[in-house]
């Protein structure tokens, strides 16, 4: 553990972000969050996050010593700008160019550059994020290759170092969940499971052993496999 460093989490409110927000409080002496409303079709995510921090810190007291303070940025002009099952109520599928329509086209560069404007104002050099290669839905802006390029700009932009953790790039669904509980035990995995969202319809009305959603859409099918994988072993 770096007591001096500071970081800033990109926290959702979903499965990956809240596991990146834990192993930021492990390993970093002071933390920080920040999250954006970008026109989403539900705002239970946004509900999530504020959960997820409270109930971390009440569980947790040596994290929540090293928790700052959280922002929202509000960037639904951007989101407008997109036709993604994401930001409008479609069905889920493929387009033509191979991509899923919940990509919603340089999201995570725009909302990288956000926050390393925020981390820059307030002395962050070290931006987390729960982008993964892995086991992911095919979108570009996740790939090890564009995190690289994004920090390298980010760095010559702002004329100082900026450093992107990505803790779950090279993790399967099922590693995440190991993450977790090697960082929190079975305290943080229930957390997790009950307190963060990932599914992309927004339901939270049935409830799985790993946490809540619809059940068929394609984050529900991936945080399921990945309950799967990791309870067989």
């Amino acid at each position: 553990m770096d007591h001096d460093a500071r970081a800033l989490v990109l926290l959702s409110g979903g499965q990956d972000s809240a596991t990146c927000l834990a192993w930021a409080l492990a390993r970093y002496g002071h933390v920080e969050t920040i999250g954006f409303t970008y026109g989403q079709r539900h705002g239970v995510e946004m509900e999530a996050r504020e959960r997820m921090r409270a109930e971390i810190a009440a569980q947790f007291p040596d994290w929540a010593g090293r928790l700052g303070p959280d922002i929202v940025v509000d960037l639904t002009g951007y989101g407008a700008l997109a036709e993604s099952a994401l930001t409008r109520d479609m069905a889920f599928e493929m387009d033509a160019r191979g991509l899923p329509n919940t990509f919603v086209p340089g999201r995570n560069l725009v909302f990288l550059t956000m926050a390393a404007a925020h981390g820059w104002r307030r002395r962050l050099p070290v931006l987390v994020t729960g982008v993964c290669q892995t086991d992911f839905s095919g979108y570009p802006d996740c790939r090890q290759e564009t995190i690289d390029a994004q920090a390298r700009a980010l760095s010559l932009g702002l004329d100082s170092p900026v450093m992107i953790d990505t803790p779950l790039m090279h993790l399967t669904k099922g590693e995440t969940w190991a993450l977790a509980h090697e960082l929190g035990g079975d305290a943080l995995v229930d957390l997790i499971v009950e307190h963060s969202h990932t599914c992309y319809r927004g339901e939270r009305d049935q409830r799985h052993d790993w946490g809540y959603g619809c059940g068929d859409c394609p984050a529900c099918h991936l945080r399921a496999r990945g309950w799967s994988e990791w309870r067989a072993t």
